[in-house]
């Protein structure tokens, strides 16, 4: 695939590439009037500096760049029938981008000319925030959706389109990973959310502990009980909009703490599945960092542990990717060292060990989650159709 093997991905709503393309074909008026095109923290920096730049993190998810060359692709602006000229130049994440101009500061209440550097994508900044910079760790997020995050210090693509290999925030060379690769898995937390809100109808401050300890109370296995967390497609290793949840193994035995149970063991075996891309690109980490709402959980971290085979640590850092950002302003500024900093300003608390005989029975459960969906494919797509029906009568 000409595309992924440029990009490092493959295309998908919500990539910069897409919406042009919708623009020139539903909007050619608005279309016709463009002067810049630009990524989100781009315009904001050019409203605070007056000075049009991107970075290579950024322009990665745009899918308008070669991952390899770290720069926009003559190709696909080719295809696109997009200017060059309507892009902004690349720079170094951490490279100065402008001073904060006169009307700018006024607006911010700040003083004028504070030097503004150029910056990164969030998740390139998390990675920075987190001490990530090559590829023994593996950074797992698990908030609304899942994403594993694992640096590499060379341009590897999945040919399948299976995951996202982006440009990081560092400057490729023998000592630092230019990119990274990420999988991810869409309905992380957000799955327990469901569970706390549609079926239990639980709304203190304390439910999601509440809900974890019912779960402590629970073996491995929810008694028997397998949970599909795809209640909003999945993506990684799937990349199907039209998969559904499903409770495989119901009976009147299982109550609340065996279906919140299910629930987090599920978005784990989600999580590995995802994880399979990345071994399949040649992974080998270590260990595993883990952040996000789902990483507050003691119990979330040991089923990790144990369904990953790898040690876990939590990052005590809460806003890793704000973190990451003062880190290249840091750096730009000549303050700091960028890599030596990360590593120093991260921190994690005590790893949890995985423990080999839970390990082996969530493998053999494992093979039953990957089952469901397989066995399930056509009776989710039809189900699909069926819920469109009912909509439209």
């Amino acid at each position: 695939n000409k595309l992924i093997n440029i990009t490092g991905s493959s295309i998908a709503t919500g990539f910069q590439a897409a919406t042009i393309r919708w623009f020139q074909q539903e909007q050619k008026d608005k279309w016709s009037k463009v002067h810049q095109v630009l990524l989100p923290k781009d315009y904001l920096r050019w409203r605070m500096t007056g000075e049009f730049a991107s970075d290579a993190s950024d322009g990665s998810g745009s899918l308008l760049l070669d991952g390899q060359k770290r720069g926009w692709s003559s190709q696909i602006l080719e295809r696109l029938e997009v200017e060059a000229d309507l892009l902004p130049p690349i720079q170094s994440s951490h490279a100065l981008a402008g001073e904060l101009i006169p009307v700018a500061a006024d607006d911010l209440g700040l003083p004028g000319g504070i030097p503004v550097f150029t910056g990164a994508a969030d998740t390139a900044s998390s990675l920075l925030g987190a001490g990530e910079t090559n590829p023994n760790t593996l950074l797992m997020t698990i908030g609304t959706g899942g994403q594993l995050l694992l640096p590499a210090f060379n341009f590897i693509v999945d040919q399948g389109g299976r995951m996202h290999t982006f440009c990081s925030a560092l400057e490729p060379h023998s000592q630092q990973a230019g990119w990274y690769l990420m999988s991810a898995t869409l309905s992380a937390g957000q799955s327990l959310r469901w569970l706390r809100d549609n079926v239990f109808g639980l709304d203190g401050a304390d439910a999601y502990d509440q809900m974890t300890a019912w779960a402590e109370e629970v073996p491995v296995g929810a008694n028997g009980l397998i949970f599909t967390p795809y209640l909003a497609g999945e993506r990684s290793p799937l990349m199907d909009p039209y998969a559904r949840g499903a409770f495989l193994g119901l009976t009147l035995r299982h109550g609340q703490a065996q279906l919140v149970r299910a629930v987090i063991e599920g978005v784990t075996f989600s999580l590995y599945d995802a994880y399979q891309v990345l071994l399949a690109a040649g992974a080998q980490p270590e260990q595993i960092i883990i952040a996000g709402g789902g990483a507050r959980s003691r119990l979330w971290q040991q089923i990790v542990a144990d369904v990953f085979g790898l040690p876990v640590k939590r990052l005590q850092v809460n806003e890793q990717s704000a973190l990451g950002a003062a880190l290249l302003a840091g750096a730009g500024g000549g303050h700091l060292e960028l890599v030596e900093a990360s590593h120093q300003w991260a921190s994690y608390d005590h790893p949890f060990e995985p423990n080999n005989s839970d390990r082996a029975h969530y493998l053999e459960l494992l093979e039953i989650f990957q089952l469901a969906y397989s066995k399930h494919k056509e009776e989710f797509l039809r189900l699909n159709a069926a819920d469109g029906w009912a909509a439209d009568s």
